[in-house]
């Protein structure tokens, strides 16, 4: 996927169990010029990654079946140079054990969207032109 000045658009792939935050989420990242995916779990996300190539894994940590943490892990397997962004209300948790990826960000709820963006932004070294 291109944006209209040729360059590639920066796919995310969203996976949030809260349906509200998942909609808000995904239309906000959409408005600042990423293409956004969206699952409501680790699940649902596992063939999502496994069928497209995605730049950012953001995912919730808390979420029944299978964790951000287990779908990061798993998400490593099959793309190892994508990157990854845990946004949780449980920031203890995903510290421990060092079982998050070494180079993932971690954005504790409650977060302010143009904190969102602005991370996500780092990531990928774009501008500060997001419209929030």
């Amino acid at each position: 996927m291109q944006t209209g000045d040729g360059t590639k658009m920066i796919r995310i792939l969203l996976a949030e169990d809260d349906t509200s935050m998942r909609e808000y989420l995904k239309r906000a990242l959409e408005r600042t010029g990423y293409a956004v995916d969206a699952a409501d779990s680790g699940l649902s996300a596992m063939p999502m990654l496994e069928k497209e190539k995605y730049d950012l894994l953001l995912t919730d940590i808390v979420m029944p079946g299978m964790d951000g943490i287990e779908l990061a892990q798993e998400a490593g397997k099959i793309a190892p140079d994508m990157r990854v962004m845990f946004i949780t209300g449980f920031a203890a948790v995903a510290l421990k054990n060092g079982k998050t990826p070494p180079n993932a960000k971690v954005l504790s709820k409650p977060f302010h969207l143009r904190d969102l963006v602005l991370e996500v932004d780092r990531m990928f070294e774009v501008g500060d032109a997001s419209g929030l």
